[in-house]
């Protein structure tokens, strides 16, 4: 052990005697272990020598079933007797416990590691739902999953990956309702991953992912527990890695990524309301700036007359084409959308403001771009910040520009051209066996019912069909008026002014609203 881990200044060695007969060793690291744990609940019933043992000859070979069965006050007390396991316990936070004559070595859960306390996600922002969100630790996740899924068919499994970080892993689903073949293929795939280190759970995506040069995300990440127990009720799995707030969610379909857990919190026209203003954002954040390079530089006879003179005027003084325009202010605001995330929160909101305001001012009044173009790119800019999933906004980004190019070529053909091409590699994708644009294609009504409207939870009551689950019922009968929604309404008929509910006077029974 000290040929090993001897050179490590935290690394504690203690000699005792167990029972004051048995020479004993105990090994550890003194920033991974709980001190208390070790003073009370291992040394001292060790080497406090109890009556009943006093007068009581031990043998040596009956020492491993007293200090396990009679005197350690933990229960998580293990042997092993292979030194390279005893060396990875130790590493890992626990305490090794080596006694003279004995082969086999006691390893002992002590481990402690500081944590930050659970607070809202910072990613993934919700006026409706809960305020949870997952921290680094992952026995932590796990009990924010197992609180909102007290069931026996939730399924942990767990496999370590990394040659040095030895990185714990779960897999996280519900016996019954997901498919068997996914969990099979998830598994398949996390076990041949072959790395020195898992840091966080944005290595194992680029591992799993069945489109690596896709520039949309086939697996979602999420920071929200709620949002990642509505996805293992509907059939899918989550994939929880130590040292890692995110958790993964498999497999996943585009129309997830600009849906919310407000859509569902809130009643289904609200929902619906808000989804079709992101949907919105969503395609100004892809097409506007190219088809405002196309208007202006190949089809001005396609804007208004007023509008068209307006804008003329406006890029009077500008020295280049509209699409070498949009080009530099797009990518001007991207430098100061990076710069604005990597500085500290004190500085960031105002390098935004000195950004949009200033900046953009001092451009149109310089003669480099037009008040229109400055518009333009505002509009796109909110509506990739519209859009939920961090992932799904960047890959909307990165496009944008092969879109603006092919405008300033090609005009509305290049956009024509670049959507079409984009939708064809959107339905080429597929994530673990399902299909990118499912419920789209291949359509399903069901689905549909889900996609650009949120129809009431209680017109939906089978899971997703494209994940294959093996038990697609969620929703046991339909919804039905109650008794005092039927009474409220006769009452009313009748102009009874006491609100139309009666209370039963029976008191054999509860208070009912009849």
């Amino acid at each position: 052990m000290k040929e090993i881990l001897g050179d490590n200044d935290d690394f504690a060695s203690k000699h005792f005697r167990i029972f004051g007969r048995f020479r004993a060793v105990m090994f550890y690291f003194t920033n991974l272990t709980n001190q208390d744990i070790l003073n009370n609940d291992i040394l001292k019933p060790l080497m406090y020598v109890p009556l009943h043992l006093s007068e009581k000859e031990i043998l040596l070979a009956e020492l491993k079933d007293v200090i396990t069965n009679e005197t350690l006050y933990h229960s998580q007390v293990k042997i092993d007797d292979c030194l390279d396991q005893l060396i990875d316990f130790i590493l890992r936070g626990e305490t090794v416990i080596v006694i003279d004559g004995i082969a086999e070595a006691f390893h002992i859960g002590t481990r402690t590691v500081e944590k930050r306390a659970i607070e809202q996600p910072e990613t993934e922002q919700a006026i409706l739902g809960p305020r949870e969100g997952f921290i680094e630790n992952i026995a932590t996740n796990i009990s924010l999953l197992r609180y909102r899924l007290p069931t026996a068919d939730l399924r942990v499994k767990t496999m370590t990956i990394g040659r040095i970080t030895k990185s714990t892993v779960a897999v996280c689903y519900i016996k019954g309702i997901a498919n068997n073949g996914v969990v099979s293929e998830v598994e398949k795939r996390l076990s041949e991953i072959d790395i020195d280190a898992i840091m966080d759970a944005g290595y194992l995506e680029q591992f799993i992912e069945d489109n690596p040069y896709s520039p949309f995300p086939q697996v979602q990440s999420t920071e929200r527990p709620d949002k990642t127990v509505a996805n293992i009720l509907e059939g899918r799995v989550a994939i929880l890695v130590d040292g890692s707030p995110f958790a993964l969610v498999v497999p996943v379909v585009f129309n997830q990524f600009y849906q919310t857990v407000e859509d569902y919190s809130s009643r289904f026209l609200i929902g619906s309301f808000v989804r079709i203003a992101r949907m919105l954002a969503l395609v100004f954040s892809l097409i506007i700036p190219s088809l405002y390079v196309s208007f202006i530089s190949f089809n001005p006879e396609l804007l208004p007359t007023e509008f068209a003179v307006a804008v003329a005027g406006g890029r009077a003084g500008v020295p280049y084409p509209a699409v070498i325009e949009v080009l530099l202010i797009e990518v001007s605001m991207e430098v100061l959308r990076e710069a604005t995330v990597r500085l500290p929160k004190q500085v960031g909101g105002a390098l935004s403001i000195v950004g949009v305001l200033v900046i953009g001012e001092a451009a149109v009044n310089a003669g480099l771009a037009s008040p229109i173009t400055i518009v333009v790119i505002a509009l796109t800019t909110i509506g990739s910040f519209a859009t939920p999933a961090y992932t799904a906004a960047f890959a909307l980004r990165m496009l944008r520009f092969p879109i603006i190019i092919l405008a300033g070529v090609f005009g509305l053909y290049g956009v024509v051209i670049g959507v079409i091409f984009i939708f064809n590699h959107m339905l080429s994708l597929k994530s673990f066996g399902v299909p990118y644009m499912s419920p789209v294609s291949p359509g399903n009504y069901q689905g549909w019912k889900d996609v650009v409207f949120r129809s009431p939870l209680w017109l939906m009551p089978k899971r997703p069909a494209f994940l294959q689950s093996a038990n697609d019922k969620r929703i046991g009968g339909k919804r039905n008026k109650t008794m005092a929604e039927n009474k409220f309404g006769n009452d009313q008929q009748e102009g009874d002014t006491s609100g139309g509910f009666e209370r039963n006077n029976n008191p054999s029974s509860s208070d009912n609203l009849n």
